[in-house]
């Protein structure tokens, strides 16, 4: 198998931590986000959406997006269960990691691409250029911040976001908490639960990557 990855972007990292965590060796071939390598042409026979991560299965299938390779390593190897064990659990960690997405992911998104010069016409990812919309930024600013507040209240006497065990929705989660520090958005001591939380998942080593 292969991860085309790059090193200093969020959403390749969740893959990696998954990966990571259910100890699945794989190679790793890095696409340089910065010098734009995912929209030249070889990237594009790849992945024509010119994203990552990209994750090439043993059967030669791409997978080019979260969603499908955690559905895919769930499958191939179900231990540990990083996407719920019962019904309702499963139900949990498919809402929370889209409400994750949403609300956290894209706000962070939505701050840093409106805003940085470097992505002047980058301002969605994908194939097709977009000009920034600099009041885009200023909410996704304020956006992040209510992400923060809202998931230090839910891991109030909670150690994990979905039940008692390490799922996709605590991978998805901390990944953007550390994400939204490009931005200037982080916990404060006021998050005493998120940030018990994020120490906690930084003992585990995937969470290093």
């Amino acid at each position: 198998m292969i991860l085309y990855d790059c090193s200093t972007a969020p959403s390749p990292r969740r893959a990696r931590i998954l990966l990571a965590e259910k100890g699945v060796a794989h190679e790793t071939v890095q696409v340089d986000l910065r010098n734009r390598e995912q929209l030249g042409d070889a990237f594009r026979a790849i992945n024509p959406r010119c994203t990552v991560p990209v994750l090439r299965t043993d059967e030669g299938a791409l997978l080019t997006d979260n969603a499908g390779i955690a559905a895919y390593a769930e499958a191939r190897w179900p231990e540990p269960p990083l996407l719920g064990t019962t019904p309702l659990e499963k139900a949990e960690v498919a809402s929370w990691n889209a409400r994750i997405e949403a609300e956290g992911f894209m706000a962070v998104a939505e701050a840093l691409r409106n805003s940085a010069p470097a992505m002047a016409d980058r301002a969605l990812t994908g194939p097709v250029n977009f000009a920034q919309i600099p009041a885009l930024a200023e909410r996704g600013v304020l956006r992040a911040q209510q992400f923060i507040d809202m998931l230090d209240a839910h891991l109030a006497e909670r150690d994990f976001i979905v039940g008692d065990r390490l799922s996709l929705a605590d991978i998805s989660a901390a990944v953007v908490v550390d994400f939204a520090r490009v931005v200037k958005v982080k916990p404060g001591e006021q998050h005493a639960h998120l940030l018990r939380w994020r120490a906690a998942l930084a003992q585990r080593p995937a969470f290093s990557l």
